[in-house]
């Protein structure tokens, strides 16, 4: 790894020793060693409820919003109205996480996330009914959440050495994607049993658990240079301008933003199911559709033990958004409902084989007064490019057909993907 490029913090010092090599199965298994570590352990466990819980929520609102009006324009409204405040302030708070003490930045926008749902699962269960008080309370809740993000990921690198950065992001990751499956899975199961106002409450006894955990971790200030520095518009500038200079850094956005924007056709699942797959139900190919990505980045999370402890982050980054292009051009060129969701699956795998290595790169790459800010910045790209997609694939698939659209959108991430490859060396010779 370039010199100039990495931060050389005292770390944790490992518990108990770590054979360099697992032997049979478990060479191919999730890679838990940073579970070994107490501080990380915490924080993670705590994403295991509230991964299920917050995704309750976001089923509950635009399901609430449209019982409602009745309209999904005001459905997609409500998404508009919550992507704002998340942008600006994801940005703020990660030049915040890099000036006050992250555990105590996390204390306080998960006390506000809670404070949220409590607001939420009061607004239902008085049967207030009002669009506009949904709409207030989802923006300051992605507020919050704009702010906890980059405080949250900026402290894994202090948790866990560099070398098991990967290993502690795909854990992460797994746990998130898992949620992203089960909790609208169990909100369908719910609300017709329990009703609306009981989701919002059981998201809010699951944040409680986060806070919990959350104060339990040790202190995490600023270094001493940072600590002296506000979080204002210069602060946010400085922090593109690091991204700017340090070519990896602006590599691994740029590689999400060519896989999400133009290759996520999310907005073309409704379009296939109802008219390509429609012989096999059109509510089955939907639902297996929107399923099958994080399904296929769940089992590259189990089995992370295959790519964990790769050296050469760079070119791991390379190879997965190469790997998601060719395997969405597979499912665009899918006739079969079932051949579909397998190359969906597998483009899920090199998602999340992406987003380990691209996580690591940014906790790695960068010093530690920078992190937040690096943070904050990926998480608007991660908000941002597949509402871009969608905008993109739903135009292109009315001019041209779902199909082809697909098509075309995965031969370009293949194509612009291995072009910036090969005109930017940077990210091919960066390595731990």
């Amino acid at each position: 790894m370039d010199t100039s490029e990495s931060s050389t913090e005292p770390q944790e010092k490992d518990p108990s020793p770590v054979p360099p090599h697992r032997r049979g199965w478990r060479r191919w298994a999730m890679d838990t060693r940073p579970l070994r570590r107490p501080a990380y352990r915490r924080l993670w466990s705590s994403t295991i409820v509230t991964a299920v819980g917050s995704q309750l929520t976001a089923v509950a609102v635009p399901k609430q919003i449209y019982d409602i009006t009745g309209s999904s324009a005001w459905v997609g409204a409500a998404s508009v109205a919550g992507l704002l405040p998340l942008v600006v302030f994801a940005l703020w708070g990660g030049a915040i996480a890099d000036s006050m003490d992250r555990r105590k930045l996390l204390l306080i926008t998960n006390s506000g996330i809670a404070v949220t749902s409590v607001l939420f699962w009061l607004q239902a269960v008085t049967g207030l009914d009002s669009v506009a008080v949904l709409m207030v309370l989802l923006a300051v809740q992605q507020a919050f959440w704009g702010i906890n993000a980059p405080a949250r990921n900026a402290s894994i690198a202090r948790l866990v050495p560099a070398g098991e950065l990967p290993a502690a992001n795909a854990l992460g990751s797994t746990v998130m994607q898992t949620g992203q499956v089960v909790g609208p899975l169990l909100a369908g199961v719910l609300i017709p049993v329990i009703g609306l106002a009981e989701l919002y409450l059981i998201d809010a006894l699951a944040l409680c658990v986060t806070v919990w955990a959350v104060v339990r971790l040790p202190a995490l200030p600023p270094v001493k240079a940072a600590a002296e520095r506000r979080a204002g518009v210069r602060e946010i500038a400085e922090g593109f301008r690091y991204i700017a200079l340090h070519k990896v850094l602006l590599l691994s956005f740029l590689a999400d933003i060519i896989a999400m924007v133009f290759g996520m056709p999310r907005a073309l699942f409704p379009q296939l199911s109802s008219q390509t797959y429609a012989s096999y139900g059109e509510g089955l190919a939907l639902g297996l559709l929107f399923a099958a990505i994080p399904i296929g980045a769940v089992a590259g999370g189990l089995f992370s033990g295959t790519f964990s402890r790769a050296r050469r982050h760079g070119w791991m980054v390379i190879g997965a958004v190469a790997a998601w292009g060719a395997a969405i051009t597979g499912f665009g060129l899918s006739g079969s409902l079932w051949l579909a969701v397998v190359f969906l699956a597998l483009a899920g795998v090199a998602d999340m084989v992406s987003m380990v290595f691209r996580g690591a790169i940014l906790l790695s790459a960068a010093s530690d007064e920078m992190r937040g800010r690096m943070q904050g910045v990926f998480t608007v790209v991660v908000a941002g490019g597949p509402r871009l997609a969608d905008v993109l694939h739903g135009t292109a698939g009315s001019a041209f057909g779902p199909r082809a659209a697909t098509v075309g959108g995965g031969l370009l991430v293949v194509v612009l993907m291995l072009a910036l490859a090969a005109a930017v060396p940077a990210l091919r010779r960066y390595r731990v």
